[in-house]
């Protein structure tokens, strides 16, 4: 215990005759601390934390593709309402548009762009799997 308790007196001493050399190294140990936090807290959000679902690798994303032009297009309400009434593979159907451009958001003062999504939802996974929103609300279509 006695030889930490002197090494410790002798860095400190020496930390405090190189004034440059301490504040190179503190702005170097911040920089990297900082840096390996923001890296990690995006490797845990986008890799190791699980969807806010149940079972969520039982969830699956299709679409329409359209070779060479579209390889990945969107669907038409037609092709979603003949892919639900199709289904014999899946569970559950729902939709999902991301609203790529945003929208302006208007009221009181300037308006502002947004950016946001949406999902329409009969019987589907938002409405049976306890999925939580990001932000927003969840509303219930009449049909």
């Amino acid at each position: 215990m006695d030889n930490l308790l002197q090494d410790l007196r002798y860095g400190f001493r020496a930390l405090a005759k190189n004034p440059g050399f301490t504040v190179v190294a503190i702005l170097t140990l911040a920089l990297g601390i900082g840096a390996n936090t923001a890296i990690f807290s995006v490797v845990e959000s986008l890799l190791l934390r699980s969807l806010p679902y149940p079972q969520p690798e039982q969830l699956v994303a299709i679409w329409n593709t359209y070779p060479p032009q579209v390889p990945k297009g969107g669907l038409s309400p037609g092709d979603y309402a003949d892919w639900r009434r199709q289904n014999a593979s899946f569970s559950e159907m729902g939709t999902y548009y991301d609203l790529a451009d945003g929208f302006n958001l208007s009221g009181d003062g300037e308006p502002q762009r947004v950016q946001a999504g949406f999902a329409r939802c009969v019987g589907c996974i938002l409405d049976t799997r306890a999925a939580r929103h990001a932000r927003g609300s969840h509303h219930r279509s009449a049909s």
